[in-house]
């Protein structure tokens, strides 16, 4: 008798044992949204392939709700969904959530009880649509003509630095934990705020596929990091090694740089590469801009003495208002161009080019032979080759 008590009580312990270690190995959400009796809760998991529905359950009018999931073996993501509303948040171990916010605004109610890794994130959110709202303003006043073009450039700058410089310290402190990961990731229209092909933001991106690479090694999130992260770094190197040519002007034959083919006030397309066999200064420039009458008065003195020798201007305008472009640019005697895109032109950062005006000159073979900072050396630099 007492060897079949002894029997059942260690397949009791058994069970409970098993049963301890299955409840171990799970996360609970719970918690209350108020003003939402009759709406469908969901759960669902924000994974790379993208968003999955987890669970849901149809909230009464006190609001309660569990969600009972297996844990994450590395720091992962979900969010709650009402209908168009969804609030993220992040579990990194077998661990009870506590949640409470209002139906009629998801979001800005969201809150995770006594949850240092979510308010985190939820600081990550904050400024993230802090940033959002200035670049917003300034996009309203671009297109209202309140701010000119380099206002606009200047302004997009100042946002995006004093984010980056908050954010950066949160990813610094932590590089291996949840928000690290999520600040990483954000997105302002769609593009990520974090550039991983500058070298300025890289360093962000380095931090933490490296810790995550030591504490979750072998996940598939930590895979993605960490090949996303190093084929950044390729093609940055790629990209320093074309803006070390642009920056240094080391002749070469050949070089590949890329072309420009954009339209005249006539319309007429003319590309920079059928300029070969003249000596060209390729000028990027702003009309609207204080400096500009200025400058172009000083490359006319310049045009007129040269241009028998074989030098023309190949002037790319990156002015958002095309109609000023057009009347500024109709009287002047070189070859005038402008690009649609304005402010958001690929020729920026494809020739390196962070202060306008800039100004490069192309020799007779098509390559780019000197980069033109300072204005004042430019007829020194053509002399060279005229």
């Amino acid at each position: 008798m007492k060897k079949a008590n002894l029997y059942i009580v260690c397949l009791l312990l058994g069970v409970a044992a098993f049963a301890g270690c299955s409840q171990g190995d799970r996360f609970r959400v719970e918690g209350r949204i108020i003003a939402a009796g009759g709406d469908t809760l969901y759960l669902e998991h924000r994974a790379l392939a993208g968003v999955e529905v987890l669970d849901s359950v149809v909230l009464k009018e006190e609001g309660a709700f569990r969600f009972r999931q297996p844990a994450p073996a590395n720091p992962e993501f979900y969010q709650l969904r009402l209908g168009n509303q969804s609030a993220a948040f992040a579990v990194d171990s077998a661990e009870t959530l506590v949640v409470t916010a209002d139906g009629g605004d998801l979001y800005g109610s969201f809150t995770v009880k006594d949850s240092p890794v979510n308010d985190q994130l939820r600081q990550v959110d904050r400024l993230v649509g802090r940033a959002a709202t200035a670049i917003n303003r300034l996009e309203k006043e671009h297109k209202a003509g309140v701010i000119d073009d380099l206002s606009f450039i200047n302004g997009l700058d100042s946002a995006l630095l004093d984010y980056k410089g908050e954010i950066s310290k949160l990813i610094l402190g932590n590089p291996g934990g949840a928000a690290a990961y999520y600040a990483l990731f954000q997105k302002i229209h769609n593009f990520l705020i974090f550039d991983p092909y500058d070298r300025q933001d890289y360093p962000m991106f380095g931090a933490v596929a490296t810790s995550w690479n030591r504490y979750y090694p072998d996940r598939e999130r930590t895979r993605h990091l960490y090949e996303f992260t190093m084929n950044a770094l390729k093609v940055r190197r790629q990209q320093e090694q074309q803006a070390a040519l642009l920056e240094h002007a080391v002749p070469e034959t050949g070089t590949g740089l890329p072309d420009i083919v954009l339209p005249a006030v006539s319309g007429e397309k003319t590309a920079l590469s059928s300029l070969k066999g003249k000596i060209v200064l390729l000028d990027f420039t702003v009309y609207g801009a204080d400096f500009s009458p200025k400058h172009n008065m000083d490359l006319n003195r310049i045009y007129e003495r040269y241009r028998e020798s074989g030098f023309e201007i190949y002037q790319v305008s990156f002015d958002s208002d095309e109609h000023f472009w057009k009347t500024a640019a109709s009287n002047l005697p070189w070859i005038t161009l402008r690009d649609p895109q304005s402010v958001n032109s690929r020729l920026l950062p494809m020739y390196n080019v962070r202060e306008i005006p800039a100004a490069f000159i192309v020799n007779r073979e098509g390559d780019v032979v000197a980069r033109i900072d300072d204005y004042a050396q430019l007829e020194n630099e053509l002399q060279k080759l005229l």
